[in-house]
Order: C-alpha cells, then structure tokens, then sequence
C-alpha cells in the first residue's frame, strides 16, 4: 500500500517536468532524469498518431502502442541518409539541432532495456523483425547498430513465393511472442523486398483485481441502434476518480503493479471526438493533479484487443512522406541504393482480465463509507490510456468502440 502511494506522490510530482522540458531545451540538466529524456517527444507524437488514426477510422476501434511505434520508426532512421532521415526524426517530434542523433538512439536504448526488463506481474512482449529479400544483405554498420541500440531481429525471406513467405513472418513472429500473437500480417498488394513488423502484447496484474466471481455478461451500447453483450468485470472499493468540468466526460485511474497506469475515460454519449481533440500533455497532467479518491462500483468490460496497421498512408499524413515512395532514401541500410521498403506493420495485442496478485475482496461485503459509492458503467464508447509511470511512456492509445 506504501509502495502504491508513493508511487502516485512520484508520478503526481514529477508530471509536470514534461510540459518544462518541452517548453525550455535549456531546463536545468539536474531536473531531468535519463530515463524520461525522450518522454515529451514521445508522448506528443503518441497523441498526434492517435488523432490521426481515429480520424481514419470513425466509429471503428483503435489501439496502438505509441512508444513502440517510434523505436520502429527511429530505428529505421540508422538506415535513412539525407532527407528522409531528418524526415523520420523530425516527424517524431525531435529538433536535430537541439538533441544529436546519438542521444535520440541511445535514449530509446535505455528505454527498450527499461520497458523489457523482466517482470514477474507483467507480461510484455515487444520487439521489431526485418524480413529482408533473401537477395539482398544488410549493411554490417546498420546491423551492428540496430542491434545495439534497438536489438533488431533479420530474417532472410524469399517473397518470389509469397505464400511461403507469409507462412514464415506468420510462424516467426508467434514464437518470437511465445503464441500472444497468431495474426500479424497485412496482405502485400505489390512484390517485396523489405518488410518491418513492430509487434507489442501487454498483460498486467491489478494492483487491486477485479471479482472474477462477479463477471457477467451485459449490454455494450455501441451507439444509437447497435448493442452487443460483452462480459463486464466488477470492483467496489475506494479508486481515483475525476469528473471532468471542461470537457464532457468522467475517468478512473487503476494501477498495475509495477510501473504501469490506466486511464478509463468515459465519454458522455457522442462526444467521443471532442475528449480525443482535447488529448495531449496538459490534459493529462490536468487530470492527474484532479484525481481524488472516492468509493466507487465500476464496471469494466473484460476483452482481449487486437489490431494490426500498415503504418505507410498514416505516416504520409503526418509528414513522414517518403516512407513508401520511390523517393526514400535507405542506402543505409542494404549495398542496394534503390532499396524501397515494401511495408512497416504495426501488431499489438492487450488483454484486461480480473487477475491481480492478490484476492479480490468478496462482493457483498459491506464497507463503511460516508456517501453512497458511485457506479461507473463502462457499457458505451471509451478510451483506455496505458502509461509506465517510470519512464512516461505511452504505452497503449485506445478507442473501444465496439467490443465483439
């Protein structure tokens, strides 16, 4: 319980040197910590994506692991040469002449070893696989530092027979995540050369579980005319919670244990767009400095999320133009100057269950409480925002629209 309070004191206190660091490059070097270097280029590019892909995809689920997304993105970076690599970087939200290349790798490398350490409560999954032509070798400069700095994993793969090809990604990438991901491919409309999958699965404990006992089925308002049945996890116990007055919804704060924290925002009925507009830094800063604790019944749909992206049309859009085109430059990467990559896919799967590493306490029980608890049903559109405390990483963005 100590470890919990001190742990939000941590993030509550330490929450507002991100919008410092990124006003003022010049903040004193002993107000940052070499761990959240990265922190306010990543989390602001986390919700750029995020608005964009929703704005791609109206009333359809989304779910990214952002962070994932740029160690993809700036790994790829080691084999871009001019325009596209400052291309790569910038659109990432970095200022080349602010912060050398050298920091920006190195930075996502103590960050990878950060996120991938070993966990007995977490499960956490990440990495990114290079399928490379089989005609073709990489560069020993480009493979010396992407494993480095980023442990990239290569596989030579002969696309002139592609169904074999895509049997081999399929098969390498479930056992690279121990079977978490079965489904990680996107058709290829065009011949390939080189394809980057970025895969990512997540499981945490709660700090305080759900009653698996008290798990039912129960209706999901997708909107106005759709309503489906999905099972709905329960709790009543004492959760951070925040009524927000500025924009038009409500949300809990639950812990994992470890490092990790959620956001359940519930938007009031249609106005979903209006809370992800409103996304960024300050909001969520906003709303942690607002969280207070109260009693609260919630309700929670319990669901395993699941999405795959090919990420070359999102980045177009946000000023990552070359990433697919003939004009990219990767002669970085392999001795063949004209190297186009054919695809980068984005994977990421996240499961929310009932399991915390202790008992859920019974329900029924009566609790003394000074007020009547509050009853939060997540039963309509919401958004779920997984960060690691520790890093100020971003971990997952998510729009659930429909939960079947």
């Amino acid at each position: 319980m100590l470890l919990t309070f001190y742990t939000c004191l941590l993030w509550l206190s330490c929450s507002g040197l991100w919008t410092v660091q990124a006003e003022d490059p010049n903040v004193n070097v002993s107000m940052r910590s070499y761990h959240r270097d990265l922190a306010p280029s990543n989390v602001d590019f986390a919700f750029d994506l995020y608005k964009h892909l929703v704005a791609s995809a109206p009333g359809k689920n989304v779910f990214i692991s952002p962070v994932s997304i740029s160690m993809a993105l700036a790994m790829l970076s080691l084999g871009a040469r001019g325009h596209t690599r400052a291309q790569l970087l910038q659109g990432l939200g970095f200022n080349l002449t602010e912060t050398p290349e050298a920091k920006i790798h190195q930075g996502f490398r103590k960050l990878h070893h950060l996120l991938s350490k070993s966990d007995d409560t977490l499960e956490m999954i990440m990495g990114n696989t290079v399928f490379l032509n089989r005609s073709l070798e990489l560069l020993e400069s480009f493979s010396a530092d992407t494993k480095h700095y980023y442990e990239l994993d290569t596989l030579a793969t002969d696309f002139q027979d592609w169904a074999r090809a895509n049997r081999q990604i399929h098969e390498y990438i479930k056992n690279k995540t121990q079977g978490k991901i079965m489904d990680s491919f996107l058709e290829l409309d065009s011949p390939a050369t080189l394809i980057l999958v970025n895969y990512i699965f997540f499981k945490g404990m709660w700090a305080h579980p759900f009653d698996q006992g008290s798990t039912r089925e129960e209706n999901f308002y997708v909107n106005e005319t759709t309503l489906v049945q999905v099972p709905m996890m329960f709790q009543s116990r004492e959760i951070k919670y925040f009524k927000d007055q500025l924009l038009p919804c409500q949300l809990v704060q639950l812990d994992y244990v470890g490092n990790s924290t959620v956001f359940f925002v519930l938007p009031n009925a249609g106005e979903m767009d209006a809370v992800v507009t409103a996304l960024s830094r300050d909001t969520i800063q906003r709303w942690s400095d607002s969280l207070t604790s109260r009693q609260v019944d919630l309700y929670i749909p319990k669901v395993s999320i699941s999405e795959a992206y090919d990420l070359g049309s999102l980045l177009e859009d946000m000023g990552i133009a070359d990433l697919l085109t003939q004009q990219a430059n990767f002669s970085g990467i392999t001795q063949e100057s004209q190297l186009k990559l054919s695809k980068v896919v984005h994977k990421a799967m996240l499961q929310l269950d009932e399991q915390g590493v202790q008992e859920a306490a019974p329900t029924g029980v009566s609790l003394k409480v000074e007020s009547e608890p509050l009853t939060i049903h997540f039963n309509r559109p919401f958004i779920i925002m997984i960060f690691d405390e520790f890093t100020w990483s971003s971990l997952f963005l998510v729009k659930a629209m429909n939960l079947t």
